[in-house]
C-alpha cells in the first residue's frame, strides 16, 4: 500500500500553494471588450484596431473568430501569429506581429460574503469616451498600454458597498476559472503593501467572515463606504417639525458620515439642547433592520446619558447603513402635553354647554 511520508505532504502542499498563487498572471488576462492594435510593418489588411468581442473572439478579416479572452496580450500576440501563417497568409520566421492594448473595457464581476451590497457589479465604466476606431499608418498617436486603475480588486469591493464591519480582509478570495488566490487587505487601513490586483470578466470575490465585530473598519477607506444613509425623527419638543428642525429626509435618508455614533446622530437630530430643566429629560432611540433576517433591534437611551456617560459600543454603537433615530420629549413636556390635550377636549365641550344653557 502506498504510503504518505512527511516529505511528500510537503511536496504536496508545496504544488498546491504554487496552484493557489498562480492568479493572477504577470500580465492582465484580455476580456470582451479590451481594445487591441495589431501592427504589422508594410501591411494594411490585418493592421488595425480590434475589440473583443462578446464571445472572447478577435473578428480578424480573411481568417475568422480568432479566441482570445483569457489569454495575456503576449499570448493573443502569439496566437494570431501562428494562425496567420497556418492560413498561408504570412511565410514562416517572416512574419513581424505586434499587438498591444489600447483601452481596457468595463467587466462584470461576482462580490460575495462579507459586503454591504452583495452581487454581480460592473467596474470600470467610466473608461474613456473617445475609443479608437482606426491606425493612420505610422502617425498613430495611440497611448499603448492603457493602464486600469477601475478594474482594481479594490474599486470592485467598492461597488460592492463595501466591507462590513465584520469582514475578514486578510483572507479575501479571489476566483479565476479553476485558479484561486488570496489576498491580504489590511494595508488599506494600516497604510501598508497591498496587492491591489486588476480583475478580468468572470472573477469571483469572496469575503469571509471574521466573526466579530470590528470597529476599526468602520471608517472610510478605498474598500469601505465614504459616508451612509440614516433615518432621523424630531418631530415634537423643541421643534414641531423635521423642516423646522433642518432635517430634510430624502427618499434614502440623510448622508451621515461612516464612522459615527448614535450619539452624534442625536445631536444631529436637534435632540439635544434647550431648555434643561424640561429637555434634559429627553430619551433617543436608534433602530436597526438585519439585512439579511429583517430582524428589527432597538436601543433605547435617556439623552444626557448617551451624550455624557458613554464609555462602550454597546451603549453608543457605530452607526451603519439604513439605521432609524428617533427622540422622544421629556416627561415634563410630556404631562404639559397631556394636559394641552385635556383643555383641547373640553374646551369646545364647555362653550356648547354655555350656547345651549
Amino acid at each position: 500500500m502506498f504510503k504518505l511520508t512527511q516529505g511528500w505532504v510537503y511536496s504536496l502542499l508545496s504544488v498546491i500553494s504554487v496552484l493557489v498563487a498562480a492568479l493572477p498572471s504577470v500580465a492582465l488576462p484580455l476580456s470582451p471588450g479590451d481594445r487591441l492594435e495589431v501592427t504589422i510593418p508594410n501591411e494594411k489588411h490585418f493592421s488595425r484596431i480590434y475589440e473583443v468581442n462578446q464571445e472572447g473572439n478577435l473578428e480578424v478579416p480573411y481568417l475568422g473568430d480568432l479566441a482570445v479572452a483569457g489569454l495575456e496580450p503576449l499570448d493573443a500576440e502569439q496566437k494570431l501569429t501562428r494562425a496567420l501563417v497556418t492560413a498561408g497568409y504570412f511565410p514562416p520566421q517572416a512574419l513581424k506581429l505586434s499587438l498591444k492594448v489600447v483601452l481596457w473595457a468595463p467587466v462584470e464581476v461576482g462580490i460575495s460574503g462579507e459586503v454591504f451590497l452583495p452581487g454581480r457589479v460592473t467596474i470600470n465604466e467610466s473608461a474613456k469616451e473617445e475609443r479608437p476606431v482606426d491606425i493612420v499608418g505610422n502617425d498613430s498617436k495611440l497611448i499603448l498600454g492603457d493602464y486600469p486603475p477601475r478594474r482594481s480588486l479594490t474599486k470592485a469591493i467598492s461597488a460592492a458597498g463595501g466591507v462590513t464591519p465584520t469582514a475578514d480582509i486578510s483572507k479575501v478570495r479571489i476566483i479565476r476559472g479553476q485558479l484561486e488566490k488570496v489576498i491580504d487587505l489590511t494595508g488599506v487601513f494600516s497604510g501598508g503593501a497591498v496587492e491591489n490586483i486588476s480583475l478580468v470578466a468572470g472573477d469571483q470575490v469572496i469575503i469571509p467572515t471574521a466573526d466579530r465585530f470590528q470597529p476599526e473598519l468602520v471608517r472610510p477607506s478605498e474598500i469601505t463606504l465614504p459616508g451612509i444613509k440614516i433615518f432621523v425623527s424630531n418631530l415634537t419638543i423643541p421643534a414641531d417639525s423635521n423642516n423646522l428642525s433642518a432635517i430634510r429626509n430624502e427618499q434614502e435618508g440623510i448622508s451621515f458620515p461612516y464612522g459615527g455614533r448614535f450619539s452624534q446622530a442625536v445631536v444631529a437630530t436637534n435632540c439635544v439642547g434647550g431648555t434643561k430643566a424640561t429637555n434634559a429629560d429627553r430619551k433617543a432611540i436608534l433602530m436597526r433592520v438585519d439585512r439579511l433576517t429583517g430582524k428589527t433591534t432597538y436601543l433605547e437611551r435617556p439623552v444626557e446619558d448617551l451624550i455624557r456617560n458613554s464609555y462602550t459600543e454597546a451603549e453608543n454603537p457605530l452607526l451603519m447603513p439604513r439605521d432609524a433615530v428617533a427622540c422622544y420629549d421629556s416627561r415634563l413636556t410630556n404631562t404639559r402635553d397631556v394636559f394641552r390635550s385635556i383643555t383641547d377636549i373640553f374646551t369646545p365641550a364647555k362653550l356648547l354647554l354655555d350656547l345651549f344653557f
